[in-house]
């Protein structure tokens, strides 16, 4: 009784883990990422713009414009199923603290709650890595 105890408060906290980095990234793709992904040129332009208005490189708003669709459709992808989640958190949590700042400076605190919460589960993920349900753990 006291081993299957034992096993149940192990594999819970790796499940529930699972369970949450897979819902994150499946929805991050699929309500922020894939069409901005999927999008022309135009969108990345004025998703890049939101990083070049701080470092004032204009030349740079398509390419981290694509950088940003990227990490909320392929990062996001990458995290749900636990493939590379460590750099695809870092890179998506990176555009989540653009998000969020811009946000906090165009709406306030009560409208960037959203990139915000974004930003922290993507901080966890980084933090805590893929966890024991993940293609990382599988593969490597």
């Amino acid at each position: 009784m006291k081993n299957l105890l034992l096993n149940k408060k192990l594999l819970f906290p790796e499940t529930s883990y699972l369970i949450l980095r897979f819902s994150f990234g499946i929805t991050m793709c699929y309500y922020h990422g894939w069409s901005k992904l999927l999008s022309d040129t135009s969108r990345w332009e004025r998703l890049g713009n939101a990083v070049t208005q701080w470092i004032g490189l204009d030349a740079l708003k398509i390419p981290l414009g694509f950088m940003a669709a990227f990490s909320e459709s392929i990062g996001a992808l990458l995290i749900a199923f636990g493939l590379l989640t460590r750099p695809a958190a870092f890179l998506l949590g990176i555009t989540m603290l653009v998000a969020s700042s811009k946000k906090l400076s165009e709406a306030g605190v009560d409208g960037s709650e959203l990139p915000v919460l974004f930003l922290i589960l993507s901080f966890v993920i980084l933090l805590r890595g893929p966890g024991k349900y993940s293609l990382d753990c599988t593969l490597f």
